[in-house]
């Protein structure tokens, strides 16, 4: 049966050529949509990796970026609030910095307490978090070295016309914004921001070990006026929710994915049932010989998974070179391996779908179609 299967793509390569075609683009263009659309995380990075419990911000802040200043003293309301261990002012704020050669490159300053463990860069590969405790130095992404004039450590930059050394260098931290991330102390992030020194941007809190999370967050709440005390999850969720639908994105993501999804089951569809129509002697010649419909079916989905596999291996191949290549562009393209065995479920969906279409054709073949003319 899967003999037969084979044989009747490989009769017209042609054909096959443009049902496989169909496949590969329209697998290729959900994977890299669905990419970009996991590649949203990077949304919420600073968020995620902050190791704290509790973000406080000013009342209704929908992400990250639109943080709002109140003032500093909220830290001292929050800090005898039994169940907390610890508490510390942050700021996250759009800034300028000038490169060596005189132009400019926007950027997202990250100030934090450099002798806490929550709050600042991980995956650091050069330097040392604690040399941030220093005036005026800073902490970059080696994958914006380029964009922000920087080639070596030790390298000086200017933000708001304040030196800015640069100390440590961290892989792999991206922005969705692609405003760089510029990690370094508090104090210098004040100076770097122009926030005022009675005023932050959050406070990050970290609970006590065996607290109960709900009750100190009631108990935060209570102790503090006009903010907003929110768990890590629930902050992060807010913010990617703000990128992927409050602007508009992810539903263009999430369209043009669906797009694809359409055209490759049109695509294969039209195909699988020219292929049919062209064979529909030989269906009928089987018919005669005995053959029942289960089996003719069997025939036409087999078609389809043969179909399915070849395209989705060649789909894959290239939807992981361009997963790859994103690691060097300002897209970033995200498929863990669970989105690849969902993406071969769904192109064996897609051809099965496509070959149900022609299933009908072959339910009204007349055996003795076989001895007409």
């Amino acid at each position: 049966m899967a003999s037969i299967a084979v044989r009747n793509l490989l009769y017209d390569k042609v054909r096959l050529t443009v049902t496989l075609t169909g496949i590969i683009f329209a697998v290729v263009l959900v994977a890299v949509q669905t990419g970009l659309f996991l590649g949203f995380t990077t949304t919420t990075n600073v968020i995620d990796n902050s190791r704290a419990d509790f973000w406080v911000t000013s009342r209704n802040v929908d992400y990250i970026e639109a943080g709002v200043p109140f003032p500093e003293k909220e830290l001292y309301h929050a800090l005898p609030v039994p169940g907390v261990a610890e508490a510390q002012k942050y700021i996250v704020r759009f800034g300028i910095l000038k490169k060596p050669d005189g132009a400019n490159a926007n950027c997202e300053i990250v100030g934090f307490d450099p002798e806490r463990p929550f709050g600042g860069p991980w995956n650091v590969v050069e330097g040392d978090v604690r040399s941030l405790t220093l005036p005026d130095t800073v902490m970059i992404d080696r994958f914006y070295m380029k964009k922000l004039g920087v080639t070596h450590l030790g390298q000086t930059v200017e933000i708001r016309n304040i030196r800015a050394r640069v100390v440590g260098f961290t892989e792999g931290i991206r922005t969705f914004t692609t405003s760089p991330l510029i990690f370094t102390s508090y104090k210098n992030a004040q100076n770097y921001s122009a926030l005022d020194s009675n005023r932050t941007m959050y406070l990050l809190v970290k609970a006590a070990p065996g607290v109960d999370l709900v009750r100190l967050r009631a108990s935060l709440q209570a102790a503090m006026d006009n903010v907003d005390v929110l768990p890590t999850g629930e902050f992060s969720r807010r913010t990617n929710f703000y990128w992927m639908f409050g602007t508009g994105a992810g539903l263009a993501v999430i369209v043009a994915a669906m797009l694809g999804l359409i055209v490759g089951i049109v695509v294969v569809a039209q195909t699988i049932y020219a292929a049919t129509v062209d064979h529909i002697r030989e269906f009928g010649t089987l018919k005669a010989m005995g053959a029942t419909n289960g089996y003719i079916y069997r025939i036409i989905l087999n078609q389809a998974v043969v179909s399915a596999i070849a395209g989705y291996a060649v789909a894959i191949v290239i939807a992981s070179a361009l997963e790859y290549s994103s690691r060097g562009g300002g897209a970033n393209i995200v498929l863990p391996a669970s989105v690849r065995v969902a993406l071969f479920g769904l192109t064996l969906f897609m051809c099965v779908s496509a070959a149900m279409v022609s299933i009908n054709k072959v339910t009204k073949i007349d055996p003795a179609l076989v001895f007409k003319g």
